[in-house]
């Protein structure tokens, strides 16, 4: 139902870039009157009327603010290496982002795969930041093929995203699976771009996390060498730039750009209420496009539940020929208990135990209810059961309440 909210006009091209968050319930409505102005690289129809609810974070830019002006030459520079990869049918520009957190990576991304979606390109978004994902629910990575701009209300309209289970909200809780997981998905990205020679072309966009010291430098120099990217883009720190232009190959072109100013610091309590707002429209969709999900039973008997990695064990204490990166990576059975109570689940498209980590998520459930008696399980699920697959990943720090939040986003 239209609201009548009071009307404030607003000189963006004098200010080059307006930032806001909803918190009322009621939605704002956005209407460019004036000049030209996007949102993520999409362009805003003048006269159209957009509405933005409660929990959406937006930025409007014009090209005249300096920062985006370079944002716009990156992005002409990996035009012209799509084209010369057509050309010499090669494989076009990977880029990836790096920086600490809240210097925008995600929001340069999302205008990198916009701006090439409208020349008709279809880069593939690859998503590291296991904290604040784009592409699935926290505790994730992936992969997509973008074939759209990024909608101005929606976001991304994902069609088949590739994703994989890490199960925690930081790299830092277990740093060796991180990093095998970003070279299986590098694979499956690479095998996707040679099945696809218009996305080959295209080239990829890898977001990454805001760890940027200690293992998590050395993850982005990981991800850097499995995704063989051209280009490294670092926002906003001096001293990641001089650590990567000394580590990276000579072929890697490494950049430093300034942040947007309009961007903001997030509080932890905003993480965790973003972290939370992404699971509930994973099952319940959003105000504009909603979700139905549905609850049943399972029996003990019909899954088996795991995680993936040992506990942490001096490396004295492990078995012969077993190292600590072993025990970080090897799946381990978890016993039902009211212990998984509200815990999200990977269901896991492997065939055995063994094919576990090298496998993608299906989808995600959320253990609502355990009878210990009746030896059950309730899940809360985007689809009716049976479950697709019997193998269920416990994400160790995602979890979901949905009695208490559902309240909260319904409102």
């Amino acid at each position: 139902m239209d609201v009548n909210l009071p009307k404030v006009e607003y000189d963006l091209q004098a200010h080059s870039e307006l930032r806001f968050e909803v918190e009322v319930n009621e939605p704002i409505q956005l209407e460019l009157l004036e000049g030209t102005a996007e949102i993520y690289g999409s362009e805003l129809v003048k006269g159209c009327v957009y509405k933005f609810y409660r929990g959406r974070k937006v930025a409007v830019f014009t090209a005249k603010e300096t920062p985006m002006v370079l944002y716009v030459n990156v992005h002409a520079g990996l035009e012209q290496m799509r084209d010369q990869a057509a050309e010499q049918k090669s494989r076009g520009p990977r880029i990836m982002l790096a920086g600490p957190t809240d210097v925008g990576k995600s929001t340069i991304c999302k205008m990198l795969v916009s701006w090439a979606a409208r020349l008709k390109r279809t880069p593939i978004l690859v998503d590291l930041d296991v904290g604040q994902p784009d592409l699935s629910i926290p505790g994730t990575i992936g992969a997509s093929v973008i074939e759209t701009p990024v909608d101005i209300e929606e976001g991304y309209n994902l069609s088949g995203p590739l994703i994989f289970h890490f199960g925690h909200i930081t790299p830092q809780n277990n740093i060796d699976l991180y990093k095998v997981l970003i070279s299986r998905l590098a694979e499956a990205v690479s095998m996707r771009a040679q099945n696809i020679e218009q996305t080959n072309y295209s080239g990829v966009v890898i977001n990454t996390c805001g760890w940027v010291r200690d293992g998590g430098y050395r993850s982005i120099v990981h991800a850097a060498g499995a995704f063989e990217v051209d280009v490294v883009v670092v926002l906003d720190q001096e001293r990641l730039y001089s650590e990567l232009l000394r580590d990276m190959p000579e072929f890697v072109k490494v950049i430093m750009l300034q942040k947007s100013g309009g961007v903001v610091e997030r509080t932890r309590t905003v993480r965790e209420t973003t972290r939370d707002k992404k699971i509930y429209e994973y099952f319940y969709g959003t105000r504009e496009q909603a979700l139905y999900p549905h609850t049943f039973e399972v029996q003990w008997s019909s899954v088996k539940f795991f995680k993936i990695g040992g506990p942490d064990l001096p490396e004295s204490m492990l078995p012969v020929g077993i190292t600590l990166a072993d025990n970080k990576t090897k799946v381990v059975s978890v016993t039902p208990s009211r212990n998984l109570m509200y815990h999200v689940c990977s269901v896991s498209t492997a065939n055995t135990e063994k094919e576990i980590i090298q496998s993608n998520a299906a989808g995600f459930v959320v253990i609502t209810q355990i009878d210990i008696n009746k030896e059950s399980v309730t899940l809360l699920s985007p689809s009716p059961g049976p479950l697709p697959f019997p193998y269920l990943l416990v994400m160790e720090d995602v979890k979901y309440n949905d009695e208490l939040r559902s309240a909260i986003y319904k409102k």
